[in-house]
């Protein structure tokens, strides 16, 4: 099963940095910067939500605590990603990445590691 969970992250966060590129290349410039984020964000949750149900159509989890086992692993490998590359390979600060996670700034990021997170037990557990 941790080879399903990785390689379906991995898919995930194809889908993640194209959806970035789109956000830089298309969105920030015509929308502004919070309002690319928005859109963008909301755009992965839907596009994610899309790969999550396409791929229960070839994987299915049996038990809430496989579900949970692997939303848990996705929201891990998320934060590490977004940390590490953001971070030392981006070099953005620390209080720009923790930045996107200020709801009351408009933010909504922090929908997606959530969506992560909730993803296998709402749309992968096939009783």
């Amino acid at each position: 099963m941790l080879l399903q969970t990785i390689l379906a992250w991995l898919g995930m966060m194809l889908l993640a940095m194209c959806n970035g590129f789109i956000r830089e290349r298309f969105f920030r410039s015509r929308l502004g910067e919070l309002a690319a984020h928005q859109v963008s964000t909301i755009a992965l949750l839907l596009l994610l939500t899309g790969y999550c149900t396409l791929l229960s159509q070839f994987w299915a989890l049996h038990s809430m605590g496989e579900a949970w086992t692997v939303g848990i692993t996705w929201l891990t490998m998320t934060l590490l990603f977004e940390c590490g590359f953001g971070h030392y390979v981006a070099k953005h600060p620390w209080r720009h990445l923790l930045a996107d996670y200020n709801l009351m700034a408009g933010r909504i990021w922090v929908f997606v590691p959530l969506w992560m997170l909730i993803a296998p037990p709402l749309l992968l557990l096939h009783p």
